[in-house]
């Protein structure tokens, strides 16, 4: 099995270990008895403990090497996973979120894609790299998909087997952390070209490089901070209070969204080589957010529902475009520090918000976040067309 068909497997995996924690954590913690609030504390807590994470892949994981990191970043989502289960109490959850980079935003973003991304460049040429990008995100909202379908678990377990329902959102909760494991044989497959060379461990960034990162992680910041008042934990509670559906109908419409998303990537890529990775990334995901901001005023939820299906099928868009774009501009000693930057600045801002946007939700209305994250990112794709329209990648000089 080659390197990049490792790398897909494994992102599938974590995808769907993911995308079903993302609608599950939610309503899990509301079965626990947190109010909106809390449970925006306990998301934030997750992806600080991956933000941290990606912090020392980026300054370490040469170092340390990279099939290492990858294990051991493993290894401790698995035992934070489980660990949530567990304890009692907001504070204890929200540690061993922290622990375990227990991801809310219901897509895969965290230390070990971070290593990923910097890897698959390798396995393909300049001309096949946005094509390699697109299909690695295919298998992860593939993952994604089918993790959001698998958020129904609670419902089937409460109305088959008939337990209760705190239990049933245990076991579901349980369900991502033994995902996981399953990455970690593939993970120790990868073959020794995946490490860095001595030549290029701690490879500084030039100056040009470095004025580029600075440049696009401050837009980047912009659009995360936007995009942690629009987790999926919080928005499958806007449906579930807002439409007053249940676990399977918010499982199910996460399902269709993720699937949107896989073949928004594709599509990404088609446009990418007719119109260029720069208006790719802007002219698909101004209008997802212009879709957003007409969500909480829509008058049923199958409404709502198709507005967000219809935003979903664009929103995605900019990731294999957006992630081949930077490796492009960099030189490939330079891509697992661009790559941990960049993450780690996205990480930073779905940190942050999710703490707010709960607040919001609890002292304001439902409604409020939604607004917010679509106003952020709409300014942050004006002002990164503007910043970089003139830099192009090397396939499209």
């Amino acid at each position: 099995m080659s390197d990049r068909t490792l790398l897909y497997s494994t992102a599938f995996l974590r995808a769907l270990a993911t995308g079903m924690t993302g609608v599950v954590v939610g309503l899990f913690l509301a079965a626990r008895g947190l109010d909106p609030a809390w449970i925006g504390a306990v998301v934030s807590a997750g992806l600080a403990g991956a933000a941290l994470a990606s912090l020392i892949v980026t300054l370490g994981g040469d170092h340390i090497g990279r099939r290492r990191v990858l294990l051991a970043i493993t290894a401790l989502s698995v035992l934070g996973g489980l660990a949530v289960i567990f304890v009692r109490g907001p504070l204890a959850i929200a540690a061993a979120a922290f622990v375990g980079m227990l991801n809310g935003m219901g897509r895969d973003r965290g230390a070990a894609s971070v290593v990923e991304q910097a890897l698959l460049p390798a396995t393909a040429t300049d001309a096949d790299r946005t094509r390699t990008f697109a299909w690695y995100s295919v298998m992860q909202d593939a993952g994604h998909a089918l993790g959001a379908l698998l958020a129904g678990l609670p419902s089937l377990l409460e109305h088959v087997v008939q337990i209760d329902p705190q239990r049933a959102f245990a076991v579901a909760m349980a369900t991502p952390a033994l995902l996981l494991v399953g990455t970690l044989p593939l993970y120790m497959r990868l073959s020794p070209r995946v490490e860095a060379h001595h030549s290029t461990r701690g490879a500084r960034l030039s100056p040009e490089s470095r004025a580029v990162l600075w440049r696009i992680s401050a837009l980047f910041g912009l659009d995360s901070i936007g995009g942690g008042f629009l987790t999926s934990a919080l928005l499958a509670y806007f449906f579930f209070e807002r439409f007053a559906v249940g676990a399977g109908t918010i499982g199910a419409l996460f399902f269709a969204a993720r699937v949107a998303n896989a073949g928004s990537h594709l599509a990404a890529a088609w446009l990418a080589r007719r119109l260029g990775l720069l208006n790719t990334i802007v002219l698909t995901h101004l209008p997802s957010s212009l879709l957003l901001m007409t969500l909480p005023w829509a008058p049923s939820f199958t409404v709502a529902a198709l507005l967000f299906l219809l935003r979903e099928g664009l929103v995605e868009m900019d990731v294999p475009t957006r992630q081949s774009y930077v490796m492009a501009v960099v030189q490939p000693a330079e891509r697992l520090t661009a790559a941990g930057v960049t993450s780690l600045v996205r990480l930073g801002g779905w940190a942050v918000a999710p703490v707010f946007a709960g607040a919001l939700m609890q002292s304001q209305s439902l409604a409020t976040p939604l607004v917010v994250g679509a106003v952020m990112k709409i300014a942050y794709d004006v002002l990164l067309y503007t910043a970089f329209r003139a830099r192009k990648p090397p396939e499209e000089r």
